[in-house]
């Protein structure tokens, strides 16, 4: 018997209960419009195209949230059939379309390479998706009808390759029903980079994009001229930093080792040796680290060879005072005096020598700049244009030293007391550099007090301590007032160094801290306190740690070599509004001092050339590529940093 027999209606009046089930939404219209013709979107939920009329209700119970069978929904392939291309040689695009009734989670995509040597995923640009209360997971970002999403690739291996890619996603359908966790695999043929990897942003990220890699980026579009004088303005701007600051005493002191006789012509030439070999070692290096990841710097970061080069500074400058030929023996006056005089500039290849040396090891400071043309390099391997732009921005930096040669040529003064005093100047500042290059390796505490020792001796030389005469000058009176702040200043750093003080310009912040603690009962951090961790295990198990919390993760790149790291502990980890922004971030940090096997495959791992470097993850362990940060940053700019990428 037929369905319309047992109801006793005629066709018109099932079109009529049809119709009014579709006023009811409990129907789609695909069933009344096909008349029984195929839809493939429709195969399982249309009674018309399997001719059975218990589909029909059993499509109806479905709407109704009555019998509902898994059966009766697309298998996943179907639901959400997925696709992948390759958009260039840096990006490959995941495709999915979604049928009308299901959806896909946000949060629930994550891709893998597998047979990718020398291929990893960068960063994965998901757009937003539509806010739904899902039953299962809560409020979350869904993906009707499609999504589309760009991986970004990061290659060492340039050359054409093969790989595959697995793409693992999980969605519902409104039904009611959700399917488990699935992934999909496809094979890709990555084409040979022949051009720079394009600058990326994650969503969320505003368009911010790091200085670094808007650096980069500009080596691959702007002309050669206009990158190289870029570069060079950069370069300017980097001289008065712990780049190459503490190089000014020391080409200063070769030129005032020339004595008072030295022409200007003299002091021009022997300051072009020394920044030209300055500025050809930094390219040198600059090259090779951005084309096998190596760091020549980090490498001459050793106790031995910052010891050796700080007590070849001692030598200069106590030749610099005139201690040669009062207190040593004649025949170890010669041998030392002729060495001396061979490094501090008394022929060309000794002032080069020092120029290639103190590339290396003064100042071996890692800025957004020198990073932006690794990347470059790293990612072109075009060592030419990167090479290029390494030397302008060297030159850049010893334009200032090139000019202070020249003029400490010009205006030395003649042979007299005054010669005496510029050169006891010259020593003094020597002693500062072996001070300042030491701080690397021995304790904070003991660094302070010589650097105590060095203010209460040149106090004590300036006179501080003895009585000025009633016919004293003008300027004698301001020699022994320099001595007397000198000598104060010496004693407050010498009482930091026994309170546990450790910086120069904070000598008794120890002590202050101590007290603050003992009225207060409670410990007080001076700054962030980090969890160390070690190689890319420690990472994986600190990122892990912070998936299951659901925090960010900052990691910070350090090194006890690394002047502008001990400076962003100072000044920027100690602000106040610096910790409130990073109050529920996991705060890791991966000590590279030693830079052994793991340090460097760490590093390698991001394509960092060394510190200090700051990196941020999300909760699920993905970093935000486009907040990288290289070098030093302020703690105003440092929270503004920091709100912008978490927010």
């Amino acid at each position: 018997m037929s369905l319309r027999s047992l109801l006793k209606i005629d066709g018109s009046g099932l079109t009529a209960a049809l119709t009014f089930v579709l006023a009811l939404g409990l129907f789609p219209a695909t069933v009344l419009a096909s008349g029984g013709g195929e839809d493939p979107t429709t195969a399982t939920i249309t009674a018309t195209e399997s001719g059975s009329v218990t589909s029909f209700f059993s499509s109806i119970g479905q709407r109704l949230g009555i019998g509902a069978s898994d059966d009766t929904f697309l298998q996943p392939e179907q639901a959400f059939p997925f696709s992948a291309e390759i958009k260039d040689p840096y990006t490959i695009t995941a495709y999915w379309e979604i049928l009308d009734g299901y959806y896909l989670y946000r949060d629930k995509f994550s891709f893998v390479l597998q047979d990718a040597d020398g291929v990893e995923v960068a960063n994965v640009d998901i757009p937003r998706g539509k806010e739904k209360h899902d039953e299962s997971f809560g409020l979350m970002e869904v993906f009707y009808h499609e999504v589309s999403i760009d991986i970004a690739l990061q290659r060492t291996n340039k050359a054409a390759t093969d790989l595959t890619l697995v793409a693992k996603y999980q969605g519902c359908a409104d039904a009611g029903f959700c399917y488990p966790p699935m992934q999909q695999a496809v094979a890709l043929s990555l084409p040979e980079a022949v051009t720079p990897a394009p600058v990326t942003t994650s969503p969320g990220g505003n368009g911010f994009v790091s200085e670094q890699d808007q650096l980069a980026q500009s080596l691959s579009q702007n002309n050669i001229a206009l990158s190289m004088l870029s570069f060079f303005g950069l370069g300017l701007l980097l001289t008065f930093t712990p780049c190459v600051f503490p190089m000014i005493p020391i080409l200063s002191s070769i030129i005032a080792g020339q004595g008072s006789n030295i022409t200007t012509r003299r002091a021009f030439s022997l300051s072009l040796v020394y920044v030209m070999a300055m500025a050809l070692t930094y390219t040198v290096a600059g090259v090779l680290a951005g084309l096998f990841g190596g760091n020549l710097q980090a490498a001459f970061q050793n106790p031995w060879i910052l010891g050796s080069f700080s007590a070849l500074f001692v030598l200069l400058s106590l030749s610099m005072f005139g201690f040669y030929e009062l207190q040593l023996p004649g025949r170890f006056q010669s041998k030392l005096t002729e060495v001396s005089n061979k490094q501090r500039g008394g022929t060309v290849t000794g002032v080069a020598i020092m120029g290639f040396l103190s590339a290396l090891i003064v100042g071996p400071c890692v800025a957004a700049p020198l990073a932006g043309a690794l990347i470059y390099i790293g990612q072109t391997g075009d060592a030419i244009l990167g090479g290029a732009a390494l030397f302008a921005l060297s030159l850049g930096m010893g334009a200032p030293l090139l000019l202070i040669g020249t003029s400490a040529g010009k205006f030395l003064p003649k042979a007299g007391p005054w010669m005496d005093a510029i050169k006891a100047v010259f020593g003094v500042l020597l002693l500062a550099v072996a001070i300042w290059m030491l701080e690397r390796i021995i304790p904070g505490a003991i660094a302070l007090a010589l650097w105590a020792a060095l203010f209460i001796i040149s106090a004590i030389y300036l006179g501080a301590l003895e009585n000025l005469k009633p016919e004293a000058s003008g300027w004698q009176r301001l020699w022994k007032g320099f001595g007397v702040v000198m000598l104060i200043y010496g004693a407050t750093l010498l009482i930091g160094s026994v309170s546990g003080g450790r910086d120069l310009f904070q000598p008794l912040a120890g002590l202050s801290v101590a007290q603050a603690n003992e009225g207060a009962g409670a410990p007080s951090k001076a700054h962030l306190e980090f969890e160390q961790i070690k190689g890319l295990d420690g990472l994986n198990q600190a990122l892990a740690r912070a998936k299951r919390n659901n925090q960010h993760v900052m990691l910070d790149f350090y090194a006890d070599w690394c002047i502008s790291c001990k400076e962003m502990e100072a000044s920027t980890f100690s602000d106040p509004g610096v910790k409130q922004a990073l109050d529920n971030v996991m705060l890791i940090q991966a000590d590279v001092t030693d830079n052994d096997a793991q340090d460097q495959a760490l590093l390698k791992h991001f394509g960092l050339i060394g510190p200090p470097t700051i990196l941020l993850f999300t909760p699920a362990g993905e970093e935000l590529r486009q907040y990288r940060l290289v070098g030093f940053l302020g703690p105003d700019d440092f929270e503004s940093l920091i709100r912008t990428a978490l927010n």
